[in-house]
C-alpha cells in the first residue's frame, strides 16, 4: 500500500557529466560553480536581498537555492536586458530558461546621471571594483533603485511546471547574482547601461558646472582629453 501512494522524488542527473556532454557541442558554456557561500561580493548579496525582499518572490525563490548550490545551472549568459541559462532538472535534457528585464525608465536614467554627476569619486570606486556607500540607495531603493522589481522581470522555462516561478527560474536568478561575484560590470550590461557613456556624461556635466562657476579656466581644470583618459573612456 505504501509503495502505491509513495513515489521517491527523482534526482537530477550528475551535473558534471551533463556539463561534459554539453561541452562537446558547445565548448563555450559557462556553468555556475558555487564555492563556499552563495554570495560573496556586495553585488551578489544586494541582488539576492533585493529579490528576497519582495513578497511576490520571497515564498518561491528559495526553491532554486539548492539547485544552484548543487551545480545544476549548467550554463548562464548575461546580455543587454536578458539572461539565458540551461538548468538541469530530473529529465535528461536540461531546461532552457530566458529572463528578460524591462528597460530602465527615463526617470531612473536621469536619476542615475544626476547622482553620478554629484559623485565622480564614487564612479572611480566603481571602476576600481569597490562599491561606494554614496551610491547604495541609488541601486537598492526598493521599487525605485537600479535593482529590478518583480514587475520588471519576465521569465520563461521550458519545463512542464506551471508554477508562477519554477525552481529552474529561481536557480537562474540566484545564478545571476553569483555571476556578479566574478564580474560586477555584468550588472550594467543586464540593465543595458553603457557604463563608459555614464562616466562621460558625468564628467561633461561636472566640468560644465565647474566652468560656469569660474570666469577663468585654471590649471586645476583638466582638459577633456586628459579627463577621459583618466577614466579609460
Amino acid at each position: 500500500m505504501w509503495d502505491y501512494y509513495y513515489k521517491p522524488r527523482k534526482k537530477p542527473p550528475n551535473p558534471e557529466k551533463q556539463i561534459e556532454k554539453l561541452r562537446k557541442s558547445n565548448p563555450n558554456i559557462r556553468p555556475i560553480i558555487i564555492e563556499g557561500g552563495l554570495a560573496k561580493s556586495w553585488w551578489s548579496k544586494a541582488w539576492n536581498k533585493n529579490l528576497e525582499s519582495y513578497a511576490d518572490y520571497s515564498n518561491r525563490i528559495g526553491r532554486g537555492r539548492s539547485y544552484v548550490r548543487s551545480g545544476y545551472v549548467l550554463d548562464l549568459t548575461v546580455m543587454p536586458g536578458e539572461v539565458r541559462s540551461l538548468v538541469q532538472g530530473t529529465r535528461a535534457k536540461p531546461y532552457e530558461i530566458t529572463i528578460k528585464i524591462n528597460p530602465l525608465p527615463e526617470s531612473k536614467w536621469k536619476n542615475i546621471t544626476n547622482t553620478c554627476c554629484r559623485s565622480i569619486g564614487s564612479l572611480e570606486e566603481l571602476i576600481a571594483g569597490k562599491f561606494p556607500e554614496a551610491l547604495v540607495e541609488l541601486f537598492t531603493c526598493k521599487g525605485d533603485g537600479l535593482f529590478p522589481s518583480p514587475k520588471e522581470i519576465n521569465f520563461f522555462c521550458s519545463c512542464p511546471d506551471w508554477a508562477s516561478m519554477c525552481k529552474h527560474v529561481a536557480a537562474t536568478l540566484y545564478g545571476i547574482g553569483a555571476r556578479f561575484d566574478d564580474d560586477p560590470t555584468l550588472f550594467f550590461l543586464l540593465r543595458d547601461i553603457d557604463f563608459k557613456d555614464l562616466i562621460k556624461k558625468s564628467i561633461d556635466e561636472k566640468m560644465s558646472n565647474m566652468l560656469k562657476n569660474s570666469r577663468k579656466t585654471t590649471d586645476r581644470v583638466m582638459k577633456d582629453i586628459d579627463t577621459y583618459e583618466l577614466f579609460g573612456v
